[in-house]
């Protein structure tokens, strides 16, 4: 029950934080801003979550866990209040920042507890079991939260994310046991941290690959309706199904990911590089966008879990935590990278080229995962089988 009551916090943070990819366009429009600017929204945010995600963590490192879990869904809830009242494009603004602040430390903390929940032996069970959360949300959370927003608006979409996150609030304080801290992390404990070459192989794999990701994937609503010419209720299917293809990326890690872990991560990372780049040319025909996101929305979800393993395995144990903290907070870097080159992109080229962007910096990553990451995963590996 508690990995359940985790897998539906999951659901909720993931739906809010790309929730404005779903509704940029009724943004924009309903506060008199370009998509371009709307899309800030993501860039703020994510910059956000980069900036505060390791000093937040520092700082409650000691606290009890289901004690910090039930701290920041309540300011989660609070401050998705504030967006359904925002009076503006600034106030909408600060309360997404506040989204920001509870999601710094509850990515830092879910996928340690996931494994925390699970019986020894079952780590990739309770990361998958993250893994499908986040699925679910880009299946109904995030088209649901679309069409919510068509019909009665977008304020109103926020105000479901409330409701139901005060839901699992009180479900998380029923089943939810009690765990302690490992340990408080102190701030010159960090470059021990980061000398662990692998680990600062992970952080460079995914700020290089939320960026190129991102760069496509925060444009895809209007690029799907300008550039494939698709009506809103298509759009929507569109995102439905690329949404739902990260349940087989979270199928596919559990299955195959321990048997080959290097062949995986290759995949995982080229896949994406590689649909982006055939992006516009399947605006051809619906069979190819569906099949592009598809494959992208699957191998993009294993990437984010494989390296979330790699992230686990490789720190110490008693700064799991931390690990995570710079991990999520490295990814949403890239993201809020991501969605700026992706704005820039759109305003000054044109939305149909975001997938040559995103594409290009996805074969950068690729290129440093075989060349640099993987002969330092390698040494790693080699010296603690030494060790044993």
């Amino acid at each position: 029950m508690p990995l359940v009551g985790l897998t539906f916090a999951v659901f909720v943070f993931n739906t809010s934080e790309f929730m404005p990819i779903g509704l940029l366009t009724d943004i924009a429009t309903d506060l008199n801003i370009s998509e371009a600017r709307a899309g800030l929204l993501i860039s703020v945010y994510a910059w956000v979550v980069a900036i505060m995600s390791l000093p937040l963590m520092i700082m409650v490192s000691k606290m009890e866990l289901k004690r910090l879990l039930l701290s920041i869904i309540a300011l989660f809830v609070v401050s998705h209040v504030a967006s359904a009242f925002a009076e503006g494009y600034y106030t909408l603004m600060l309360s997404r920042i506040g989204v920001a602040c509870a999601h710094s430390i509850f990515w830092s903390i879910a996928p340690p507890l996931a494994v925390r929940t699970v019986p020894d032996g079952k780590r990739a069970l309770g990361l998958s079991a993250i893994a499908t959360g986040s699925s679910v949300a880009m299946v109904v959370g995030l088209p649901l939260g679309r069409v919510v927003g068509l019909y009665v608006g977008w304020r109103m979409t926020f105000l479901s994310i409330a409701i139901i996150s005060a839901l699992i609030f009180v479900f998380i304080l029923m089943v939810f046991p009690k765990l302690q801290s490992r340990g408080k992390f102190a701030f010159k404990e960090l470059p021990t941290l980061l000398h662990n070459r692998v680990l600062l192989g992970v952080f460079i794999m995914s700020v290089l690959f939320a960026t190129a990701h991102y760069t496509g994937y925060s444009y895809i609503e209007p690029f799907l309706g300008k550039v494939a010419a698709m009506s809103p209720d298509t759009v929507t299917l569109v995102l439905i199904v690329f949404g739902g293809s990260g349940m087989f990326g979270s199928i596919a890690f559990s299955k195959y990911y321990m048997s080959n872990r290097r062949r995986f991560m290759l995949a995982v990372t080229l896949g994406p590089a590689l649909c982006m780049l055939l992006l516009q040319a399947a605006t051809m025909g619906m069979a190819y966008i569906l099949a592009v996101c598809i494959l992208w929305g699957a191998m993009a979800t294993a990437f984010n879990i494989a390296f979330q393993d790699n992230t686990i395995r490789f720190a110490p144990e008693h700064a799991t935590s931390i690990a995570m903290s710079i991990f999520s907070g490295i990814f949403n870097l890239g993201i809020g990278s991501g969605a700026y080159i992706g704005g820039l992109v759109v305003s000054r080229l044109s939305i149909g080229y975001i997938g040559y962007a995103g594409g290009t910096i996805g074969v950068i990553a690729t290129l440093y995962l075989a060349l640099r990451y993987f002969p330092n995963m390698r040494r790693r590996e080699a010296a603690d089988i030494k060790q044993k």
